[in-house]
Formats: structure tokens, sequence, C-alpha cells
């Protein structure tokens, strides 16, 4: 059983990941500021069952492949620390762009188009296959059981604060958009803590150990 600290030290790492601007949240917001909360709601619908592939895929074979191949991980997580690094620059340079201030204006579609782009937008989001390739892992404890039934576990708080994050920023995306626009320093300001929590989560990956076996 995962210990209360590691619920608490994926739900942060999570948290700080869903806050900061990238494919879903700009997808998700986008589209409910141009098509409504339903079609969010839909597009959400496709975002979780992302989550869940990842989550079934970590599970059945990242774990073994990073004990088995320990240098694996290293490349994975160097790449993830430089990807977070990345975008964290991207968050604090200026001129930085928020995700509620959408500059394409999106054609209506379809329930199942809405869903299928929902979720190959999350299955193709780096941040997600960073979470579960190089973040998760660093939670593992070998007291704690098998490394697959961790994960699980790992992955059910990260789905459930991911959703519940990413639900209230499309259901709230219009009324954001409007109010960050109307004070610039606000959205300053969340730019740079956005950018300064993905910034700390780099350089933490950077320094991470090899997870356990199981």
């Amino acid at each position: 059983m995962i210990t209360l600290s590691a619920v608490g030290g994926v739900a942060l790492v999570e948290l700080g990941m869903a806050l900061t601007p990238g494919p879903n949240m700009i997808h998700l917001a986008s589209r409910a500021i141009t098509q409504g909360r339903r079609a969010g709601l839909v597009s959400l619908g496709g975002t979780a069952v992302g989550f869940v592939c990842y989550l079934v895929a970590s599970a059945a074979g990242l774990s073994a492949l990073f004990t088995a191949v320990p240098v694996a991980y290293t490349v994975v997580k160097l790449a993830g620390a430089a990807y977070l690094a990345y975008l964290a620059w991207g968050m604090l340079k200026p001129g930085g762009r928020s995700p509620f201030a959408p500059t394409q204006d999106l054609l209506p579609v379809s329930d199942a188009r809405l869903f299928s782009t929902g979720l190959l937008t999350n299955l193709l989001n780096p941040k997600i296959a960073l979470l579960y390739a190089a973040l998760l892992p660093q939670f593992l404890d070998s007291r704690a059981g098998p490394a697959w039934a961790q994960l699980l576990q790992l992955g059910g708080v990260q789905i459930v604060v991911g959703i519940t994050v990413n639900a209230l920023i499309m259901l709230g995306a219009a009324r954001i958009s409007g109010c960050l626009a109307a004070r610039p320093r606000v959205m300053t300001t969340q730019r740079f803590a956005a950018g300064g929590l993905l910034g700390v989560f780099a350089l933490r990956t950077a320094l991470s150990r090899t997870p356990v076996s199981s």
C-alpha cells in the first residue's frame, strides 16, 4: 500500500503540471470557449481515457524496463528534465502566452471528433509521457509492495487530480479568459508561478534516482 506522503507528492506534482499550460489545457480551454462547456466535457472524456492508457502501459512494462535497463530510465529522466526546463522557460520568458486567451477560431465539430481529439491530444502530450515514465517511479517504495501495484495506485491519484483540475479549468475557461485579459498583472503572476513550479519539477527530475525494482 502506498504511503500518504507518496499520495501527497504525486498530487502536488500533478497539480503543478496540470496548472502549467500545455496541449491538454489549451485544447480544453479553447473548445470550451469556442464551442461551449458540453464540448469541453466531451473532450475531457477523451483526455481521461488517455490517462488510463498511460497508466495501464506504465503498470505493464515501464517499471520492468527501467529495472532491467537502468540507462533507459536515465535517458528518459534527462530528456524529461530538459523538456520541463524548456516549458518553464516558455512560461517565464517575456511574451509568454496564457492558454486562456486562444487565438484560433475553432469550428464546431462532432462529439466523436471532440472525444478522439481529446484522447489523441493527451496520448501525444509529452508532459503526460514524462509524468508516467520518469516522475511517478520516483514515488515507488520497495516496502510498499510490487511496483506495478504501486503505479496503479499512484496513477489513480494522478488521474483524479488531473481530471478534476482540467474540469475546473474547462468549466471556468470563458470567465478566466475575460478576467486575465482585463488584469495583465494577474496573468503575469500566473505565468511566473506556473513556470517556477515547472522549473522545480525539472530540477527534481534531473536529480532523481533510478526507481526500485518490483
